[in-house]
């Protein structure tokens, strides 16, 4: 397995929950995945993702159509059955199936209470990359953050881990927020890794700002002025970028 950029191969795995409706998803998408699998594609994606794990070599439009038939006719996913999908899905060396888990976790984060969030930690920190870490970050830590503020103590130990895909999705989380963005911690957990010296995370906070930017670019502004001496280059200039 390739080495993430902050040196962990992959995290320790939960256990994987049994269900039926699991084992329906996952007999349909290896079955209907392979079936349109493209090596020379294959090739050619795990190039530009930098190899950090095998292709199948499906276009995104052809996956998710595949997708849509896959669950055609399934039921509506519990908290259970989407830890089951999610992690039996990873546990596949195939990038794609990792998309399909990305894609099912963001329709169905609603129905997933605050004790998912280690299952999403798992994912994160396994065969990480932007690929699949930023619309986990946004889309299902985001979502269920907003919906049990109580883990929002977990955001401030998340901006603090070494591993800098965590640090990552700690800074992302707030990204869909738009009004109901906390600045006080967004400002925060920017400064907090304001030194940090991987791109991945000098390019969250960029973009972070930039995001909220759109809802309160005077505040954005005014925090950029107040950190220059602090922030990156590269974290200024992508705050800045629509200003």
């Amino acid at each position: 397995m390739p080495m993430t950029r902050s040196g962990t191969a992959s995290a320790t795995l939960p256990a994987t929950p049994r269900s039926a409706l699991a084992d329906t998803v996952m007999d349909r998408i290896t079955s209907v995945y392979a079936a349109a699998a493209d090596p020379v594609r294959a090739t050619e994606a795990a190039a530009y993702m930098k190899d950090v794990a095998p292709f199948l070599g499906i276009r995104t439009p052809e996956r998710r159509a595949l997708s849509r038939t896959v669950l055609e006719g399934t039921a509506r996913p519990g908290e259970t059955d989407c830890a089951a999908v999610a992690l039996r899905c990873w546990q596949l060396p195939e990038r794609e199936y990792h998309y399909f888990a990305v894609d099912y976790l963001r329709r169905h984060t609603g129905h997933c209470s605050s004790a998912f969030l280690p299952v999403v930690r798992h994912l994160v920190t396994t065969v990480p990359w932007w690929d699949t870490v930023d619309a986990l970050a946004a889309h299902v830590v985001g979502g269920l953050v907003a919906a049990d503020p109580a883990l929002v103590p977990v955001m401030d130990e998340w901006i603090e881990d070494d591993d800098l895909w965590v640090a990552r999705s700690a800074l992302l989380h707030q990204l869909r927020y738009k009004q109901a963005t906390d600045a006080e911690r967004l400002f925060r957990y920017c400064l907090r890794q304001a030194a940090h010296p991987d791109f991945f995370i000098r390019k969250a906070i960029g973009w972070s700002l930039r995001e909220y930017a759109k809802t309160d670019p005077d505040a954005v502004r005014d925090f950029v002025a107040g950190a220059r001496d602090r922030l990156a280059p590269l974290s200024v200039r992508e705050a800045l970028k629509n200003l």
